[in-house]
């Protein structure tokens, strides 16, 4: 069983700044791919951003240039940092780690972009 624990989360204002991270625990199967997802009240979950286990990236076209994903796969730990914040990112983000043998999720952190 995999556990995934997000911290970071908080009210920034517009064009500040936040760094999300996430710890995971348990059985770590490589290859897999780490990642971002947010949601807001009533739409789906979005990709955000993922980075593979060999540091293959992909990001959300709206957060490409402001949004940076990274990974530490000595301490199966996965990191974003958020730029030039806006308050279109205002979402609860959750972590993500998927491989062959499962799709786990965090409990979700709140983002809050506002003035």
């Amino acid at each position: 069983q995999v556990q995934l624990v997000e911290s970071g989360g908080g009210l920034v204002q517009p064009g500040g700044s936040l760094r999300l991270s996430c710890v995971a625990s348990g059985l770590i199967f490589r290859p897999n791919v780490m990642g971002w997802y947010r949601q807001t009240a009533g739409k789906e979950r979005e990709l955000v951003a993922t980075v593979s286990s060999s540091s293959n990236t992909n990001y959300l076209d709206s957060v490409k240039g402001r949004f940076t994903i990274s990974r530490d796969n000595a301490n199966n730990t996965v990191h974003l940092q958020m730029n030039s914040l806006k308050p279109e990112d205002t979402a609860v983000y959750y972590c993500n780690l998927r491989s062959s043998m499962y799709n786990a999720w965090g409990q979700g952190t709140q983002v809050t972009v506002s003035s």
